[in-house]
């Protein structure tokens, strides 16, 4: 039964005789373009074609890559002839034949992926179960040891690392500063834009200047400046932390007596925790200036719009938004450090802790500023 690939430079003749023993003779180029197709015509061939042996006679191949040598062990010991087919090469080039003795049969094995196991809702939740409990001791273990870091730095001030916290500041504070500016000033007129319709219906487009000040100032300001550094800074610490560990950089200090929490993650938590309400002070700022432009643009004076907010922004609800860019920046510090720390190995292992880092982060971040809001609620504040 002699096969031509179209379009190759590869063909093959598989003959089978009276009590089982098969024959298969390989010609011209085994390389990449011509192994694709004849894969699939033997798997074919050999399911219409019983055998118990098999005899592959390769003298007329004239030159085999990675892909040829791939297909004769898979004949060799793969079990592309049926798993009871016994098979031998012959033929073989010496230069190719040295390529293809170099692996054996046990590192096929060894190498060769394993098919997914199956198990039961009962084993997948039981997995899942541990998983959690599991991961929910790892967040405590480094709760207290973050603290414990914290509290050991801040009686010593020279081993706090002073430069590497002006450094988080510049990358994940300063350098944010041109989006943040920017989203901040469209959400400001967005909202200003959105109300005057409504509040035109009952003639009261100037409490548009009481809407901004209090939603910018106590909520949406710190929520949009903690989820900007949640998606770039927060990331930032997972990759950098992921890599390190993946590099058994991290090991490294372990071996020379210093903790990586302490080393590494006290000083990026620090940062977040006095940057973010810097940053929140400054959305709330520019925020509110986006929507006093709408204002004006309605025509109210400057003055005008600055007395009717003044009416209804106080101080404490700027400290509301200052404390909830603490909580936030907190979140997302610690959060970012812990997902690089448990970073595995590897090549995806650092992509899929910087995403989970970031989609952690913004979920917590919305889960507190929900609990904060009772508790202001709460607290009639």
């Amino acid at each position: 039964m002699p096969a031509t690939l179209d379009g190759s430079s590869a063909s093959f003749e598989l003959n089978a005789g009276q009590a089982g023993n098969g024959t298969l003779i390989l010609t011209g180029r085994l390389d990449a373009r011509s192994i694709a197709g004849m894969w699939k015509e033997l798997e074919a061939r050999f399911r219409q074609t019983p055998m118990s042996t098999l005899e592959v006679n390769a003298a007329g191949v004239g030159y085999c890559d990675g892909a040829g040598l791939a297909l004769l062990h898979a004949l060799s010991f793969g079990g592309l002839a049926g798993p009871e087919v016994r098979v031998t090469v012959q033929g073989l080039r010496p230069e190719l034949l040295k390529l293809f003795e170099t692996f054996a049969a046990e590192d096929y094995r060894e190498n060769r992926p394993q098919p997914p196991e199956h198990s039961s809702v009962t084993e997948e939740v039981g997995r899942v179960a541990l998983d959690a409990v599991s991961g929910l001791k790892e967040e405590l273990s480094f709760i207290g040891e973050v603290t414990t870091g914290l509290a050991a730095n801040m009686r010593r001030a020279k081993a706090l690392r002073w430069g590497e916290i002006w450094r988080v500041f510049e990358v994940a504070g300063v350098n944010a500063l041109p989006i943040i500016s920017l989203i901040s000033l469209l959400v400001g007129l967005i909202i200003a834009f959105e109300a005057a319709g409504p509040f035109e219906m009952f003639g009261a487009q100037i409490y548009i200047a009481n809407m901004l000040g209090i939603i910018m100032a106590r909520e949406l300001a710190g929520l949009m400046a903690a989820i900007i550094l949640a998606g770039r800074s927060g990331s930032a610490f997972a990759a950098e932390l992921g890599t390190m560990k993946v590099n058994e950089e991290l090991n490294a200090l372990e071996t020379m007596g210093l903790s990586p929490v302490r080393f590494l993650v006290v000083q990026r938590i620090l940062a977040g925790i006095l940057l973010t309400p810097l940053l929140t002070i400054y959305a709330i700022f520019v925020s509110i200036a986006g929507g006093v432009v709408v204002m004006m643009f309605m025509g109210f004076s400057l003055v005008t719009i600055y007395n009717q907010m003044a009416q209804s922004l106080h101080l404490t609800d700027i400290l509301i938004g200052v404390v909830k860019g603490v909580i936030f920046g907190a979140l997302i510090a610690g959060i970012g450090c812990l997902r690089g720390l448990q970073t595995k190995k590897g090549p995806s292992a650092v992509g899929e802790s910087t995403t989970s880092s970031v989609v952690t982060a913004i979920l917590m971040i919305i889960v507190a500023d929900a609990v904060v809001a009772v508790l202001l609620y709460l607290l009639h504040l």
